[in-house]
């Protein structure tokens, strides 16, 4: 009898990809035999990086991880696990707000697919209360992120932060 593979997706926009992210991706990879990284496309967002940028940047993160692969995708999550023939949708949880929010979501997308199930990781200690949302900000008020993302991913936000005080912006 042959065993399917189990294939987990994690989606996001990875604005910019952080250690929290790496957490749940390195965890998740232990525990399925494929994790997609979804990278979206994200039309309701003003993303700082391009999706080109942030595919680069989780591709860069993530280039020692055999089982992990990095797709773009836009529309439904759930239609994007259709594609992938997911059995799973990964979700990092830092806290309860994250978890009334992700709850909501995993209930809805449940019933648009109810064959994919949600799994919920809770980040190391360490890197629980890093939020894509908060790095961006204090990286564009001159503060130090090292602690939050990669050194590469860093070097890219003062880049950008730079690039963006030439402008006015």
């Amino acid at each position: 009898m042959a065993t399917s593979t189990r294939i987990a997706v994690y989606s996001g926009t990875f604005d910019p990809f952080t250690l929290g992210h790496q957490d749940i991706v390195r965890r998740a990879a232990g525990l399925f035999d494929r994790l997609v990284i979804g990278v979206a496309v994200a039309h309701h967002k003003k993303t700082l990086f391009s999706l080109d940028t942030r595919l680069q940047q989780v591709q860069d993160e993530t280039q020692g991880m055999a089982n992990v692969s990095v797709l773009p995708f836009d529309g439904l999550i759930m239609d994007f696990c259709a594609a992938q023939q997911a059995v799973a949708v990964v979700r990092g949880v830092r806290n309860l707000t994250d978890f009334d929010y992700e709850a909501q979501m995993a209930a809805m997308n449940r019933k648009l697919r109810p064959q994919v199930e949600t799994v919920f990781l809770l980040p190391d200690a360490p890197v629980q209360c890093i939020s894509s949302t908060l790095v961006r900000e204090i990286s564009k008020l001159g503060g130090d992120v090292s602690q939050m993302v990669s050194s590469g991913v860093a070097s890219a936000l003062r880049l950008a932060h730079t690039a963006g005080a030439q402008k006015g912006i």
